[in-house]
């Protein structure tokens, strides 16, 4: 609206240049082609929304202005709203969320214990609602509407699970829930839900130390779980060894026969005896009991 007035100001100079100095006079087209351009301008800029609502004296246009360009009556207040998907965090770190400080939301579970939860909502706008959430429900929606209803719904849905089973086991079950619980009021004001995000879930610190040697004992009893089963099967492997090796001793000792040492002695002595190395060989048990001599090709 500024270039506007600046125009306006331009033309009512040129207008009155004549009357006003002898100068302006010789400025009067130049100062008439600038208000008119300023004004123009002025006027399309001011008159540019994307997704926004009218207000005329106080009453709301059911109209919904969308993306682009839209020419409205300069009288009228224009209120924007962003159709895009938009978030919320609501966590425990500092400066992390929309909020300065904490702001986890904090719940009582069926056990009673108070439990710490990060959130983040990811919603968006519905536009042909923009008219019923600025006339209901004001501009503040987000935190009104996003943040009120996501933290109360939380509250009535944590008191149904235990501290650790919202922690571990029924935390998706949780999710669920309160993800359509949300869903409905969101869309009774004109929001609609995308996804709920639960980043984290703080448990005391007394049930966090039981859980934490909980799963430490978990872990000694199955590292001696396959400790043992090791020693199973290498006591295993040594009794199958004995009992072969055993059972070997036991078909030589029936199978060897004096005749058989012999025939395998003879053997032995003449691959010793056909060797190229020069050697003597003494043997026993020769005819009359007499050792027997053999002499080697060298």
């Amino acid at each position: 609206m500024l270039l506007a007035f600046l125009g306006l100001v331009l033309l009512i100079l040129a207008f009155n240049a004549a009357r006003l100095s002898p100068g302006l006079e010789r400025l009067r087209g130049l100062l008439t082609l600038g208000g008119v351009g300023l004004l123009l301008v002025g006027l399309i800029t001011s008159t540019v929304v994307q997704v926004g609502v009218q207000t005329l004296f106080g009453k709301v246009d059911d109209r919904v202005l969308g993306p682009g360009l839209n020419f409205v009556n300069p009288l009228v207040d224009v209120t924007r709203f962003d159709t895009r998907t938009q978030n919320y965090t609501m966590s425990a770190v500092k400066n992390e969320g929309q909020q300065a400080g904490d702001d986890a939301i904090r719940v009582l579970s069926a056990d009673g214990l108070e439990v710490v939860i990060d959130l983040t909502v990811l919603y968006h706008v519905v536009a042909n609602q923009a008219p019923k959430i600025l006339a209901t429900i004001g501009e503040d929606y987000q935190e009104k509407i996003v943040r009120a209803i996501s933290r109360t719904r939380i509250r009535d849905n944590a008191v149904y699970y235990d501290a650790v089973a919202l922690y571990s086991t029924r935390r998706e079950e949780f999710q669920t829930r309160i993800l359509n619980a949300i869903e409905k009021d969101f869309r009774v004001s004109g929001l609609q839900l995308d996804q709920l995000l639960i980043r984290n879930i703080q448990l005391p610190q007394s049930v966090k130390a039981s859980i934490e040697s909980k799963i430490s004992a978990e872990q000694d009893a199955q590292k001696m779980q396959f400790v043992l089963q090791k020693e199973k099967q290498e006591a295993e492997r040594k009794r199958v060894e004995a009992q072969g090796i055993a059972d070997y001793q036991r078909i030589v000792n029936t199978q060897l026969s004096d005749k058989l040492l012999q025939y395998e002695s003879i053997k032995a002595n003449q691959a010793i005896a056909t060797s190229p190395n020069a050697k003597v060989i003494i043997m026993s048990g020769g005819r009359g009991g007499m050792p027997q001599l053999l002499l080697g090709d060298k």
